[in-house]
């Protein structure tokens, strides 16, 4: 990557690089001249840490150098010369940190380094009290292991601070672990030190973003939790092991400390509950937590050897560690805190639970009872409070500087670097506190005090409840009530997910508060006391100020918020005042207070030290300004002085500097420094890092974030100062009226808006700031992030144009001046325009600046770059998008302006209805320069053009044409001068006039404009011209038609509805689907309500020309289902209608032929309830022609109807083959001549009258068979068959609308390419329209997209590819010939299935799918016009009459030679129509099926040389040998079904088969296993002769036990190829059916 700048690489190789300047100086005020000492490195220095008397650098590449008292080396290094950490060489380290006297580092991969003092086990490498383990020489790797997952895990660090005894980390979780001695650590224990690093459960499920560790006290820069966030933990939920259950608090053991009561303590507390309430600690409780004890004061004596010569120490001997100071008045006692009170303007949008929580006092005015007990009580309850008894005070020795050194402090600490993770959102309350106590610690209040009467704990952070754990023997503490802590996020997965740093777009987030535990002597915590905190407590003052920065001094506190007030920074300070550190004299400095600054300086980065802090601020100038407040540099005659006497004094509390700053006062030298991007303090110390270059990126983004920080600002006190007060004005809504009050919500929510996003990316600068050397500027979240600020900018634009539209500017303005009253001077101060008159317009609009600042900033980052680097590409890009919505939203502020002239302008009744906020006047014709063509000479017609819609105004009435459905054309000039333009539109069309060629021209570009811009989003106007013809819009019918009052979605296409849409009518009538030409056209859904019914009828199908045309499927609301073809909305064609319930007391299907939405031609009629089956020929609905019936009892009749009645000739059959051949007159009734044929043959020959089922009366001869006439079972099946429809004449329809699919109106005729390319289009659209498909259906369907070779002469090749797409469109529905077979496959079913199944219908079945095949062949060849006729023979195969090879067991046959439907088709068909064909041949064989299988069964259970013997087969033919298991064994007499296994398994595949082909294979296979099993106990060649095969075959067939057998043998020899009858295959198939016949005659053998 090129860069104009100098690379670091080359900066880092300079002796004086210009980037990471390090300079270090001695903290002292501008009193005296300063000169910081310059660290002069060959390589940039990034980060800086400070610890009380040493320090740390990060320089460029990982490396580490220390300087200053380097105590646990003996070693002094001076700040000019570092020291390289050579233990540290090859780890590339990012962040570094220094406590009291010790240091720590980060490595990139998240391990941590520790070295220094170890007295208190801050460094923490063993767990001994040895010599070894007073100091860690070099830095030694330091694990932080996770116990309680299952496996333990190492803890990734991402960042980490140190204090005087203590530790803390940061995990890459956002959990906090802590190690090292006293209160500081927040952790739950009495032993110390603790050495390893523990995690701090009073943390854990929240998200700590940053650390900072003081002396003895810590902060932590917490996200804020919600209460009603639906992540916060919740105890019900908590689930798993003993030590998670529910667990419930307790409020009589709550203690501001942390810790809990013991039982003694709890009563006396309880007693003096009315002085303080509920805040007890004894002695036993605070020793361990806060380090008093013998352990750790042996421990620390040895740090007097670490001391440099010169320098010792003194203590002296307090009382009580907590001073209490206690009024005359024992009525006056002030706790701690102020009244809060909430600030009058509060935003009510933004307030949160969070920040109005509080915790009631009792009462302590109570003036019936004593306020205090007696002085001597009293006394003794400090006592115990304190932890020290007087004579443990007494005891102590004065020179015991150990023991002192756990109690007080003057050590300092280094805040750590802030993590450049934030919150999700900002915390938008805008609670103020007017009110500070002017208390520092707890005292008494004289008579006549203001605050006796206003005791309040909001002001003051509220400790947290003990929570216990119900059913345990030990008590814990939690971090909130009903808030889990024992535990790790992972194990809090089931109640609570891991909250996120960022916010959904990805900004850095506002939403903080701030958490500080350990020691408060001097009020560090920010809790309103001086009390210490064992865990950590947040500070609730803080939530809610947009906290982005803590840092901690030695006993003060500082916290930056990215939010400021006019006189004051946005910088809050606590803790000890006495050098002036917090930068006011505000009191109490127990809780935070705002430090005062001159008007103009934005702080944006804040360090401590040990009695001073540094801020870094914004100011007039270019270049960051170096602020300062504490103590003032002293003489040079009184420093020796000075600092000896600082050295030997060790006091609680530090001395009071003699010459300090107030507030916070520039340091003249920082002029001189260039660009300053972070500072750090430690000790008596301060530094800073700068870089002198002062063009180029640094600068740049310097200055961007100086500018963004500068307008978050201005957009705070904007929105305090005016937006804030009149959203609160209960008065605001019927003054701004109610379109107006909607808008300036609206409004008013963008600006919080816009507001969040610009501090979020001023906080993200800041960070940015800080690690600019290791940050590439492709990461600005101006970049990362440019639709969110597009978006942002557009969305506030957009409402502020309508507020104007409306009015809203000078109602606001009216409504300012009475709300605001005084308050109105400093809206002035915000008005930046020329102007100056703070008009709310300009002040709403004045945003729109901040874009071409950004616009300005990212030229000055573009020419950095070098043209043809990344970075200039996207630096360019962005730079285009801003300069683009720049533009646009300026010409939307003009538009917006001009419409609000044209409003007060034409106000009146016509336009009243027109007005609305997002409605742009762009072009208008009042002075009559376009009128309606045709008009007369006195009408009045007035067009106005807005973004939205054409109006045409003509006297009181007007006309709204949307712009994304006008279709605009002009039209050439005629002779006559017309300069004229066609608009169409959904119902009309007419043609506008204009009275210049300019006028039209410029009516033509806003109307194009507009279109294009509403069509494509965009559209800065185009040249005149047709706009698209096709759109996608909303539309509700006006005009008389079938469309009137209907609403319409979807596409169009020059005025009419052309594509898919929805059209949804008045009356509930809904259409889904495709349109053409304005009509329905296509496939489509429509529901079609029945009012009388109250059901909706629903319809999915084809439509044409509007109407239902195709196939579909309608349900209608009665009940019915037709599914099948219409024609111009009637039924027509073929279509099955099913009726009625099973339950209802009609109810049937009829599936057949239809004619103009009546039954006409051949169908089936299966009435349910009569338990009847008509099949045959219909006419208007009514039964008429050659018909069969069959019912449910077994009765058959086949005749002719009439007029839907039996009438003519006919034959019945009943179940016991009783026959009637004769007239019938109506339905089962006989009425002229006719022969009765009986069970036992005789008949009866006559005339007959009756009704079938009640009795016939005959008049006629009766003829009894004789006796020697031989009975025929079969003597009525000649009659069978005469009455009916010819197989051939059946389902024409059906085949018809096979044909129409494939675009032939007639059979046979047609198109053939027309046939493929409707094909091909039916699979792709079925192929888009179905996303669920499988995978192995897409690719059958995209095999089927392809149009074969389908012209070309059959050969024996292309035949077997024919055979393979015939098999693969037979299964896709979607394909014609897919269709064709599922719908004979239904038909058939329907014809020959269910209870009136009857065995006489077994000939008209066969004959039915053989006609199938005669059509479908004929379809075949109709696509493939190559194949020959049926039994013609492939001209390029050898002709073998006799012997064809089939193999429909394998991909590919053999070789074929004569093409025959059946054995193309039947492999098809047959698998589908099996149950009901082959059913049928056994309900007709079912007599001589019994027969077979009584005899199969008789047979089987003779051996097998007995059964070999009685069907006469040779004894060489006999097996003598069987194999069982592997292992050749002797067949003896008694074995039985081991004799020709293998030929017996191969016979029984055939009831296996569907096919005549398949069957005949099987037999085949039958003979071929039986010959290898006898060849081997032959001589020579071996043929078979009938005599020899038959007995054989007989005994293979007997031993197969094939049940059917007969219908097996039957329907082979239907439907078997005629072409195989003659040869090998038939001559094997006629042994079958010998074998069968001779096992029927087993008795006569």
């Amino acid at each position: 990557m090129e860069n104009k700048e100098p690379s670091f690489a080359e900066e880092a190789a300079s002796t004086l690089p210009k980037r990471g300047l390090l300079h270090i100086w001695q903290s002292g005020g501008p009193s005296e001249p300063l000169s910081p000492e310059r660290v002069l490195l060959s390589q940039c220095v990034l980060q800086v840490a400070l610890g009380e008397h040493h320090g740390l650098l990060l320089a460029q590449g990982g490396h580490v150098y220390s300087f200053g008292e380097l105590l646990w080396r003996g070693l002094s290094v001076p700040p000019s010369a570092p020291l390289l950490e050579v233990s540290l060489r090859g780890t590339t380290v990012v962040h570094v940190a220094c406590g009291g006297f010790h240091c720590g580092a980060l490595s990139e991969q998240g391990g941590m380094y520790m070295w220094g003092e170890n007295t208190a086990g801050q460094c923490g490498p063993t767990e001994g009290d040895t010599d070894s383990n007073v100091t860690v020489a070099d830095p030694y790797p330091l694990a932080v292991v996770d116990n309680e997952v299952v496996p333990p895990s190492m803890v990734r660090i991402v960042d980490l601070s140190c204090g005087r005894e203590h530790s803390l980390a940061l995990s890459a979780q956002n959990e906090l672990w802590a190690w090292g001695s006293g209160c500081q650590l927040g952790l739950v224990t009495s032993n110390f030190p603790v050495w390893k690093p523990q995690k701090v459960e009073h943390l854990a499920g929240r998200h700590v973003i940053q650390v900072a560790c003081g002396a003895y006290h810590s902060l932590a820069l917490v996200r804020c939790l919600h209460p009603e966030n639906p992540n916060t933990p919740k105890p019900q939920e908590r689930r798993g092991s003993q030590r998670d259950e529910p667990f419930a608090s307790d409020d009589a053991h709550y203690c501001p400390l942390g810790v809990e009561l013991t039982e003694s303590m709890t009563a006396e507390v309880e007693t003096h509950q009315i002085l303080y309430p509920k805040m007890g600690l004894t002695e036993d409780v605070l020793s361990p937590f806060c380090g008093f004890n013998s352990q750790a004061s042996a421990r620390r004596r040895s740090r007097q050897r670490l001391w440099p010569a010169g320098i010792s120490h003194e203590s002296q001997a307090h009382l009580c560690p907590y001073s209490y100071s206690i009024s005359d008045n024992k009525e006056n006692v002030l706790l701690a805190g102020t009244e809060i009170e909430p600030d009058e303007h509060a935003d009510p949008l933004t307030q949160t639970d969070s920040c109005t929580t509080s915790y009631p006092l009792p009462a302590l005015t109570d003036k019936k009872k004593p306020a205090l007990p007696n002085e001597l009580e009293l006394h003794n309850l400090l006592q115990k409070l304190c932890g020290h008894s007087l004579e443990m005070q007494h005891s102590r020795r004065l020179g015991d500087a150990d023991t002192l050194s756990s109690q007080t402090s003057d050590d300092s600490y280094v805040s750590s670097t802030p993590s450049n993770e934030l919150l999700h959102t900002r915390c938008e309350n805008d609670l103020t506190f007017s009110d500070v106590v002017r208390s520092s610690s707890l005292v008494g209040l004289e008579e006549g005090s203001p605050w006796k009467k206003k005791i309040i704990l909001e002001h003051k952070s509220s400790s947290l409840k003990d929570i216990n754990q119900k059913g345990k023997t030990g008590t814990r503490r939690c971090s909130l009530p009903g808030t889990p802590t024992h535990a790790t996020p992972r194990r809090q997965q089931h109640f609570s997910s891991k909250p996120s740093s960022v916010s959904e777009d990805g900004l850095l987030s506002l939403k903080t508060e701030v958490w500080s535990w350990g020691r408060g002597s001097e009020g560090q915590l920010g809790h309103g006391d001086q009390l210490a905190r064992l865990q950590p407590l947040c500070v609730k003052c803080l939530t809610g100020e947009e906290v982005i920065k803590v840092a901690a001094g030695s006993h003060h506190s500082l916290a930056l918020t990215a939010q400021c007030q006019p006189s004051f920074m946005q910088v809050y300070s606590w803790g000890s005042n006495m050098c002036g550190q917090l930068g006011h004299v505000n009191s109490p400095v127990t809780v935070p207070q705002q430090a005062k600054l001159s008007d103009g300086l934005r702080a944006w980065d804040v360090s401590a030290g040990q009695s001073h802090s540094l801020l870094l601020a914004d100011g007039e100038c270019d270049k960051p300004l170096l602020l300062y407040c504490g103590q003032q540099q002293e003489p040079r005659s009184k420093q020796s002085e000075t600092s000896c006497q600082g050295a030997r004094s060790c006091q609680r509390s530090p001395n009071r500097a003699e010459s300090y700053t107030v507030r916070p006062t520039l340091m003249p030298f920082c002029m001189e420094m260039g660009y300053i991007n972070s500072v750090c303090s430690g000790g008596q110390r301060c530094a800073l890092l700068a870089n002198h270059i002062i063009i180029g990126v640094i600068s740049a983004i310097h200055e961007l974030a100086s500018i963004e920080r500068r307008f978050y600002y201005w957009l705070s006190s904007l929105r305090k100062l005016l937006l804030m007060p009149l959203f609160n004005k209960e008065s605001a809504c019927p003054s701004l009226g109610d379109p107006c009050t909607r808008l300036f919500l609206s409004l008013y929510k963008s600006f919080v808006h816009l507001s969040i996003l610009i501090g979020q990316h001023s906080t993200s600068l800041t960070h940015f700031l800080h690690n600019v050397l290791r940050r590439d500027v492709a990461s600005l979240h101006l970049l990362t992030h440019i639709q969110h600020f597009l978006d942002t900018y557009t969305e506030y634009c957009t409402v502020v144009g309508d507020f104007q539209v409306m009015g809203g500017f000078q109602l606001l303005h009216k409504l300012s001046l009475e709300c605001l009253g005084s308050k109105q001077t400093k809206l002035f101060e915000l008005d930046l325009s020329v102007s100056g008159d703070a008009d709310p317009g300009s002040l709403l609009y004045w945003p729109l600046q901040q874009l071409q600042q950004y616009n300005r900033v990212l030229l000055k980052l573009e020419a950095c770059y070098d043209v043809l680097t990344t970075e200039y590409q996207y630096l360019h890009q962005s730079c285009v998008q801003y300069e683009h919505l720049s533009a646009t939203l300026l010409r939307r502020k003009k538009e917006a302006e001009v419409t609000f002239i044209f409003w007060k302008t034409h106000s009146g009744k016509n336009t009243e209805g027109l007005r609305l906020p997002q409605r742009r006047v762009l072009c208008e014709s009042s002075n009559r320069t376009l009128t309606l063509q045709g008009a007369g000479r006195f009408s009045n017609h007035w067009f106005i053009l807005f973004n939205d819609a054409l109006v045409h105004i003509q006297f009181s009435t007007h006309r709204v044409y949307p712009v994304n459905l006008l279709w605009v054309k002009p039209l050439p000039e005629n002779d006559s001068g017309c300069y004229a333009i066609k608009m169409s539109c959904p119902e009309e069309t007419f043609i506008l006039v204009a009275s210049t060629p300019q006028e039209k021209n410029k009516w033509l570009h806003f109307l194009n404009q507009e279109v294009d811009r509403v069509l494509s989003g965009g559209g800065q106007g185009s040249s005149p011209g047709i706009t698209a013809m096709s759109r996608t819009a909303s539309y509700t019918f006006t005009g008389e038609g079938r469309f009137k009052d209907a609403q319409y979605t979807g596409s169009w296409l020059a005025g009419r509805v052309h594509g898919r849409g929805t059209m949804r009518w008045q009356d509930g009538r809904t259409y889904t689907g495709n349109f053409k030409n304005g009509l329905e056209d296509g496939y489509g859904e429509c529901m079609i309500p029945d009012k009388l019914l109250n059901k909706a009828g629903c319809y999915q199908g084809h439509w044409r020309d509007g109407k239902i045309h195709g196939f579909g499927i309608y349900r209608y609301a009665t009940g019915e289902v037709y599914e099948g073809c219409f024609n111009e909305g009637q039924r027509h064609g073929y279509g099955m209608l099913r009726s009625g319930k099973m339950d209802k007391a009609s109810s049937g299907v009829f599936i057949g032929q239809w004619v103009c939405d009546k039954r006409t031609g051949y169908g089936v009629y299966d009435d349910i309830t009569r338990g009847e089956k008509y099949i045959g020929l219909w006419l208007d609905d009514e039964r008429h022609g050659s018909a069969v019936v069959v019912t449910q009892y077994g009765v058959y009749y086949e005749g002719n109807f009439r007029e839907n009645k039996m009438n003519g000739l006919g034959l019945l059959v009943s179940d016991d083959d009783t026959a009637f051949h004769g007239e019938f007159y109506e339905d089962w009734t006989v009425n002229g001549k006719g022969i009765l044929s009986l069970a036992n043959g005789d008949t009866l020959e006559g005339h007959f009258s009756g009704e079938w089922s009640a009795g016939l009366k005959v008049d006629g001869i009766y003829t009894k068979q004789a006796a020697d006439e031989i009975e025929d079972k079969d003597r009525n099946n000649f009659l069978l068959g005469r009455y009916v429809v010819p197989a051939d004449e059946r389902w024409v329809c059906v085949f018809d609308e096979c044909w129409r699919r494939l675009g032939c109106d007639v059979a046979d005729r047609g198109e053939r390419t027309t046939a493929w390319e409707n094909i091909a289009v039916c699979i792709s659209s079925a192929r888009q329209h179905s996303p669920d498909l499988s995978r192995y259906q897409s690719k059958v369907l995209e095999c089927l997209e392809c149009i074969p070779h389908h012209a070309d002469a059959v050969t024996t090749t292309n035949y077997d590819n024919i055979r393979k797409y015939l098999t693969k469109a037979c299964e896709t529905p979607i394909h014609p010939l897919g269709w064709l077979v599922e719908t004979l496959v239904t038909v058939y079913r329907m014809t020959y299935l269910g209870v009136e199944s009857n065995h006489r219908l077994l000939r008209e079945a066969v004959k039915e799918v053989q006609a199938y095949v005669k059509h479908f062949y004929s379809i075949v060849r109709f696509l493939f016009p190559g194949l020959p006729d049926d039994g013609s023979v492939l001209p390029d195969t050898p002709i073998s009459p006799c012997r064809i090879r089939y193999s429909s067991f394998t991909e590919e046959p053999s070789f074929v030679s004569v093409v025959s439907c059946s054995t193309l088709l039947l492999p098809l068909l047959l698998p589908q129509l099996y149950q009901p064909l082959f059913m049928l041949y056994c309900l007709h064989d079912e007599q001589q099926e019994a027969q077979y299988w009584e005899r199969i069964l008789r047979l089987n259970k003779q051996p097998d040389q007995s059964l070999l013997s009685f069907l006469g087969v040779q004894q060489k033919f006999w097996p003598m040998w069987m194999s069982v298991l592997g292992e050749k064994k002797q067949i003896i007499s008694s074995s039985k079904d081991v004799s020709f296994g293998g030929a017996v398994e191969t016979l029984q595949q055939i009831s296996t088969t569907f096919t005549p082909s398949e069957k005949l294979l099987v037999i085949q296979n039958t003979f071929e296993e039986l010959t290898q099993e006898i060849k081997p106990t032959q001589d020579g060649d071996f043929l078979w002769c009938m005599d020899d095969l038959l007995p054989l075959f007989l005994y293979i067939v007997l031993r197969a036990r094939i049940r059917n057998l007969g219908a097996e043998v039957s329907l082979i020899e239907d439907l078997m190829d005629p072409n195989v009858q003659h040869g090998e295959l038939g001559l094997m198939f006629t042994t079958l059916k010998a074998c069968y016949m001779q096992i029927q005659m087993e008795s006569m053998i």
